[in-house]
């Protein structure tokens, strides 16, 4: 029920379309829908509500793959909420893999990041470099990593190492770079990059994402190894900031762009090198260009009648919608819901029905 999700459970209904779909969400941003004409999750034929902090064992049986997705997910929330991150993105993933396994499941995914491999000038970083993460979001993902290597049994592991996400969601986020460039040219005909603009950003579309989860749910041992760390993206997708911004001022006549070109160097460049990703997935590999993204956004921001000019203040960044969870006293500071009828301990669930938009509790 956040942004990579939607774009996820449409990818593995449609190609599995005899596979029972469940989700597991908290809700934090389930009510942030973005022009989405029927409930995303419309796709699972359950959809269970709690924390991943305290999911239960037994919540694990019967499945042949999981797929880990929940986590505070950016730099931003990551420190602000630099407890809940450690809690939710690593020792949260880790109990549900160590479950899983005990369980029986064959496959575990789990949402990496190539933010890890933080300050990183030079050549294109590969799966054998030397991850140096500089945020809290950044660490949890790379202590993640480092249990999932230390689990035995059979179960196969892959952690996706995902490029910067972008392209449109029926949750949309406006906290990424190109989200952002975009929303910035509909509103306000301008484009501002704060860098000098040469700083370089790996990017792969949400749809792309879950191209890559549908691959690594299937992944056998012989392809990779049965843990398997690899990064996801695509060459072709490594951008520096400037080109970004001028190809969306490209896609939307009128645009201004500002380069900040006295701006100090900005460290955060990084390129990454996904030869590997293609090699082990050739029929799963990234699809969208550039433009394509960039034209998705355009279209669904134009569906929601986007004009807000105080945007980087509204819901549609993650941080907003937490702090406001909080501060009207549904949240605890530590990202615990208030109202035990939402409280993880109840667990409850929703059976959706095969009739898009029809939910029955």
């Amino acid at each position: 029920m956040g942004y990579v999700g939607p774009a996820v459970v449409r990818e593995l209904a449609a190609c599995h379309p005899s596979a029972i779909l469940h989700g597991y969400d908290t809700a934090y941003f389930a009510h942030c829908l973005t022009g989405a004409h029927t409930l995303p999750e419309r796709y699972l034929e359950r959809q269970f509500f709690g924390d991943s902090r305290s999911i239960s064992a037994e919540r694990l049986e019967g499945y042949t793959a999981v797929i880990q997705l929940a986590a505070i997910s950016n730099d931003p929330m990551g420190s602000r909420f630099a407890t809940a991150t450690a809690e939710i993105n690593h020792h949260a993933s880790v109990f549900i893999a160590r479950a899983a396994a005990q369980a029986g499941v064959r496959h575990f995914v789990f949402a990496s990041s190539c933010s890890i491999y933080g300050v990183a000038l030079g050549a294109p970083r590969c799966e054998t470099d030397v991850v140096a993460p500089i945020t809290d979001y950044a660490k949890s993902k790379v202590h993640t990593e480092e249990a999932l290597a230390t689990l035995e049994g059979d179960m196969v592991i892959t952690s996706l190492r995902f490029a910067t996400a972008c392209g449109m969601s029926d949750r949309l986020r406006l906290d990424l770079v190109l989200n952002d460039f975009v929303a910035g040219a509909l509103s306000q005909g301008e484009i501002s990059v704060l860098s000098d603009g040469t700083p370089w950003r790996p990017l792969i579309d949400v749809t792309d994402m879950a191209r890559a989860i549908d691959w690594a749910i299937q992944r056998q041992a012989k392809n990779g190894g049965r843990v398997l760390s690899v990064n996801t993206g695509s060459n072709e997708r490594n951008h520096q900031v400037r080109d970004l911004a001028f190809a969306v001022a490209d896609a939307v006549p009128g645009t201004t762009v500002e380069i900040n070109t006295d701006a100090p160097v900005d460290s955060r460049s990084y390129r990454v090198d996904f030869d590997l990703f293609a090699r082990l997935a050739p029929q799963h590999q990234p699809q969208m260009t550039l433009s394509q993204s960039i034209d998705g956004l355009i279209d669904g921001l134009k569906r929601m009648n986007f004009t807000d000019t105080r945007f980087r203040a509204s819901p549609l960044m993650r941080l907003h919608v937490l702090q406001r969870h909080i501060d009207e006293g549904r949240l605890t500071g530590d990202l615990h819901w208030r109202n035990p009828q939402a409280d993880h301990r109840y667990d409850r669930d929703l059976v959706l029905s095969p009739i898009p938009g029809v939910v029955h509790s």
